[in-house]
């Protein structure tokens, strides 16, 4: 288990892993900084929220991030970094993002894409003893992803 609400299992799910045989197990350094996202941000959100949160992507190794096209300098890669979304409605990822933004301490927090009222999605990284608190909102621009300061 990664903490409480978060098994290994499901942390490191991935279709395209599967599909295309990629090793998605995280070496021992990710898997420390899973535990920490975990206990620091999931864990605390979750408990406010009351009830389970839908991850979609959590740990990537290095070939499964390139392989989906991934930022070359993701967190997912070193375990520092997940995304979140709303589909069991115990709280919308407008409400999540806020939460975090407001209550935790974090890395990067991303409002992803969607509209002015709820992104898609949110990611959420948390770095030990080196959070910059960064927030964010990605949005495509000439079919590129950009991110621009959190402003609403």
């Amino acid at each position: 288990m990664i903490s409480n609400h978060i098994s290994l299992k499901e942390a490191t799910k991935s279709n395209t892993a599967d599909r295309l045989g990629i090793n998605n197990f995280p070496n021992n350094d990710a898997l420390v900084n899973m535990q920490s996202l975990a206990i620091n941000v999931f864990e605390p959100l979750r408990e406010w929220v009351g009830g389970p949160i839908y991850i979609t992507s959590f740990y990537r190794s290095p070939e499964l991030n390139k392989a989906i096209g991934g930022s070359k300098k993701s967190q997912h890669c070193l375990g520092q970094a997940i995304d979140i979304d709303d589909v069991y409605s115990n709280a919308t990822n407008a409400d999540m993002f806020t939460y975090i933004k407001d209550n935790l301490e974090f890395d990067q927090l991303i409002w992803e894409f969607g509209d002015d009222s709820n992104p898609n999605w949110v990611h959420c990284s948390y770095v030990s003893g080196s959070n910059r608190g960064n927030v964010l909102r990605a949005i495509k621009e000439n079919g590129k992803t950009k991110y621009t300061p959190y402003e609403l």
